[in-house]
């Protein structure tokens, strides 16, 4: 039932295609009726939860295709192609996204470490990948309704925002998503601290050694983490990160060249020909495509 009462509450308020702000600071709505093919993109560290229709993210050459029975969570910056390809009027996506506060989770998830009775995983275990698919429990849900409820009263948005923003947060750090959300923002984060660092910076030249010596590891120890988190090594991650922001620039109508610059290239023949591989066109092939409905490129 709470799941209809969250569908009921975004009906009531996403009318047109497009984001809806909630008045609660990173939680938006969201409705689209569009077919939109998946295109290059960057995930925030973020939660998607959808209500109505079908999402679907790719990360290195990896599917995830989800709707109403999982969420979304993506607790560290990541390089991926996203698309609504079935949505339609008769079938809206429609659904909720909320920004992962990094200062918030992380005092969250080390409160949870240090709780009484704490499960304690072998600090050898495997890393949990960069976007998890986890069902709708019941904590998760009865958290995003409270926490959409408040947009019925302002006063109680602005009392009661981060107070239901923080008990969600705790939903997914306790749900089958939590092994990846701790990771990323609990002790240990040393993999989501140099994704921090080069999503910052990425207009600038990194090394692998510089990176490994910020979070205090060996080179090699650093890259076999480093892929075991994101499925890529640091320097496809890296190449990933600067094309999909470049990609994202130029369907926002800024120029190839201009684009190519704003994320660190040089050359703009090295940027053509890097992006023409990862994207199978060159950038103004891409950006024609990118502008015609689908089926029509």
């Amino acid at each position: 039932m709470s799941k209809q009462q969250i569908k009921s509450l975004i009906e009531s308020r996403a009318h047109e295609d497009g984001m809806v702000d909630t008045g609660i600071k990173g939680v938006q709505l969201f409705r689209i009726t569009s077919p939109l093919r998946c295109a290059p993109a960057v995930y925030e560290p973020t939660v998607v939860a959808i209500v109505s229709g079908v999402k679907e993210a790719i990360l290195d050459g990896k599917r995830y295709v989800y709707d109403s029975s999982q969420y979304m969570c993506c607790p560290t910056s990541m390089p991926v192609e996203a698309g609504t390809p079935a949505a339609s009027p008769e079938n809206p996506l429609l659904g909720v996204i909320i920004s992962l506060d990094p200062r918030v989770m992380t005092e969250l998830a080390i409160h949870m470490e240090n709780a009484p009775g704490a499960v304690r995983r072998p600090k050898g275990g495997p890393l949990p990948q960069g976007l998890t698919l986890a069902p709708w429990d019941v904590s998760f849900t009865d958290a995003l309704l409270r926490l959409l409820q408040l947009g019925d009263s302002p006063s109680d948005t602005t009392v009661l925002g981060d107070s239901r923003l923080r008990e969600l947060y705790y939903a997914v750090l306790k749900g089958a998503a939590g092994d990846s959300a701790r990771r990323a923002f609990g002790a240990g984060n040393e993999i989501s601290r140099a994704i921090e660092h080069l999503s910052s910076c990425l207009d600038k030249p990194v090394t692998i050694d510089e990176l490994a010596a910020q979070v205090g590891m060996s080179r090699a120890v650093f890259h076999r983490k480093f892929k075991q988190a994101t499925t890529m090594s640091p320097i496809q991650f890296v190449k990933s990160m600067r094309l999909n922001n470049a990609a994202m620039k130029i369907a926002g109508g800024m120029n190839v060249s201009e684009a190519a610059l704003d994320v660190g290239y040089v050359s703009s023949s090295q940027f053509s020909r890097e992006f023409k591989r990862m994207y199978g066109q060159s950038p103004r092939q891409w950006s024609y495509a990118a502008q015609l409905p689908m089926g029509m490129a």
